[in-house]
């Protein structure tokens, strides 16, 4: 029987005190995607993301960490559009550079215990 290749994928969430998810892979992708576009809704349906949803978890976000993450500009001759604030940036950052610290760590650690995988199939023969 042919194997498979085994991967690891580590996901982190961040949680407030009371257990309400307040960062994660998703609204980090969702600063990214504004930063890039330079519009929250932009950024929302670039990831199919309802505007309403991206909005919610901003908010959300935002009461957790008490600090603006969007600042916003209305209308105007060229439209409106979103920048991260500092301290989004600050966060998105953060987020990410924990993110790879974890992996690389974790990804080690893999590697360690699932060393013996490739030996599995040939122990039946």
């Amino acid at each position: 029987m042919a194997q498979k290749e085994l991967h690891l994928k580590v996901t982190l969430r961040l949680y407030s005190d009371d257990d309400q998810r307040c960062f994660g892979p998703g609204i980090a992708t969702l600063l990214q995607r504004v930063r890039e576009h330079h519009s929250l809704r932009a950024g929302a349906a670039s990831m199919e993301m309802a505007y309403s949803k991206a909005w919610r978890i901003i908010r959300t976000a935002e009461a957790v960490f008490g600090c603006k993450l969007l600042s916003s500009t209305i209308g105007g001759a060229h439209g409106g559009g979103a920048v991260l604030t500092p301290e989004a940036e600050r966060l998105l950052a953060a987020y990410e550079a924990y993110c790879a610290d974890v992996g690389a760590y974790a990804q080690e650690k893999f590697e360690e215990a699932f060393r013996f995988y490739r030996e599995l199939d040939q122990a039946g023969q």
